[in-house]
């Protein structure tokens, strides 16, 4: 999972429509990117105006968060850990 700031990155947008029973399907491009060709969890956080896809579910999004804050040197630390090479210029 990498840790990312909206405001320091373009951002890719897929777009997904939301059936009247409640269903969508996740972009092929982003189950792919997230190692979730075959299923998994997804998680969504709600922050009022707009929600957050969180791949893998919440728990590891909250181990993540707790591992850069934590962590000596903290969020600026945690920064220069991004190995993905999408977010390595932002």
């Amino acid at each position: 999972m990498h840790v990312l700031t909206m405001h320091c990155m373009t951002p890719a947008v897929s777009v997904a429509r939301v059936s009247n029973r409640g269903q969508t399907s996740v972009p092929a491009a982003l189950r792919h990117r997230w190692g979730i060709d075959d299923g998994g969890d997804i998680a969504f956080l709600d922050l009022g105006d707009i929600a957050v896809v969180l791949p893998g579910g919440i728990e590891p999004a909250r181990a993540e968060l707790r591992r850069v804050l934590l962590a000596e040197g903290g969020y600026e630390r945690g920064l220069a850990m991004i190995d993905d090479p999408d977010l390595a210029d932002q």
